[in-house]
This record gives C-alpha cells, structure tokens and sequence, in this order.
C-alpha cells in the first residue's frame, strides 16, 4: 500500500473523550443495502463501517463508540472488479446448522466451493484516503475516560488492533495512525464545495431487531458532519472519580 503524506504525531483531541484516526488503503467496499445482487460502494465511509474501524483498534463492553465527522483526503474514484463468491453459507440454526453441532459435539459444517461458487462484479472506490473523528461514551465500569483515551492513542500510535481493520469489507484491509488536523493535506479541487451524497446508512438500532437508520448527508469541501445517533439510549450518569494514573496495575488489559 502507499503511505499517505506524512503526518505529526497524535494530535490533542477537543475533549478527553474524542480521537482522530486516519485510515489509507488501495480499495474500499461501503456496500449500499439496495444492491443485492453485486456489490456497489457508497461513496464515502457509512458511519457503523468507520465505527467498525474503532472498535478494530480499541474495544471494551463499557463504552461506545460516536462517529461525529468524517473527512475524505483524497477524490472519490470507482473502479470495476469481478470477484469469486459462494452462495450459500453454513446455517447457524437447524438440524444441520451450528448451533446442533456445538450441541452434539460433532457435524458436517463444511461448504464445497466447487459446487457454490459465483462470480461477481463489484464497484469499489480505490487508493483512498480518510480521517475518522469520533468519540466514546462511558456506560460503565471502573476505568475513567481519561484511562481509555489513552489506552486507544498508545494503541494506535503502535498500529495495535484486536483484528485487522478494514475498509467495508474485509478483503481491503487498512492501514492506520494517529491523525493531526492541523497537518492534513490541502482539500482536493475534486472535493471542493457541497454535494448531496443522497440517503446513506447510519448504523444499525441493536435494541430495535437490528433495524437500519439512514441519514442524508452533505459533504462540504471533503467533510462530513455526522449526526448523533439519537435512537440509542443515553449513558447512565456516573458518580465523579479520582484521576488516576494510567499504567502500571490496572493499566490496559
């Protein structure tokens, strides 16, 4: 892959809870639900596929993530590939699905490509280039939001991840850094001024059986304010806590 311009070191966030993460790779997939039959990618990162990337880096059940702003670094270009698929995959419940043969010990769970394979075309968007501006909710625990700050920049500043990130699908996966806003690359004349990019996927409402939200943004000189998710429930309210140094017992884990 071709490193980006480089860029100083982490940059200090508005508020102890937000990051800014740049992510590069050769192609990228942010599939549109409407198209069934092959793939074709938004334009631009949906905000769960740039929270996807986050967790990739940084993950723990007492908090989440908030994808407030999304910055395209470089022109938006497609490109047309075609792709080997299958058309099935195991079933997770059933006589044979997984969920029984956890339960008997033992099952054919296997798939023969042979006689399952497709080929595909898909319309990507190549040599990108984005900044992920989000930041985390506290839901619980005993860490401060000092604590996972920092957990996440040692991690990203080290290109430390749980899984490999990746850029809509994880056939592309990415690199990633610590990203400095006051050093980013001047705006792409290509970028330049407003456009609709149409109604996009938001995120998925877990609570609600996994229901898709949409939003319709507008990207304005290669950014994109994003909305906050408002159909998820509020943190609750925690009780303040002593700063406490980060490191040593109880550092990351």
């Amino acid at each position: 892959m071709v490193d980006p311009p480089a860029a100083p070191p982490f940059a200090t966030p508005p508020d102890s809870q937000s990051v800014a993460l740049r992510v590069w790779g050769d192609f990228a997939c942010w599939t549109r639900p409407e198209m069934k039959a092959e793939r074709v990618s938004y334009d631009v990162p949906t905000p769960s596929g740039a929270r996807g990337v986050l967790e990739a880096i940084y993950w723990k059940p007492e908090i989440r993530w908030i994808v407030t702003r999304l910055r395209a670094l470089k022109p938006i270009r497609f490109t047309t590939v075609r792709r080997n698929e299958v058309a099935s995959k195991v079933p997770t419940k059933g006589k044979f699905g997984v969920g029984a043969a956890m339960k008997a010990g033992s099952g054919r769970l296997g798939l023969n490509i042979e006689d399952d394979r497709q080929q595909r075309a898909a319309t990507l968007l190549r040599d990108v280039d984005y900044v992920i501006e989000a930041r985390f909710e506290v839901l619980g625990g005993a860490d401060i939001a000092n604590k996972h700050a920092a957990m996440f920049a040692r991690r990203a500043e080290k290109g430390q991840c749980f899984h490999r990130p990746y850029l809509g699908t994880r056939e592309f996966a990415c690199d990633f850094e610590p990203a400095d806003l006051a050093a980013l690359p001047p705006v792409p004349e290509e970028l330049r001024g407003e456009k609709d990019l149409g109604w996009m996927l938001h995120d998925l409402d877990f609570k609600n059986g996994m229901e898709p939200r949409f939003y319709r943004p507008t990207m304005t000189d290669g950014v994109i304010d994003v909305p906050y998710p408002d159909w998820l429930e509020p943190p609750r309210r925690r009780a303040p806590q002593p700063d406490l140094a980060i490191g040593g017992k109880g550092g990351e884990r």
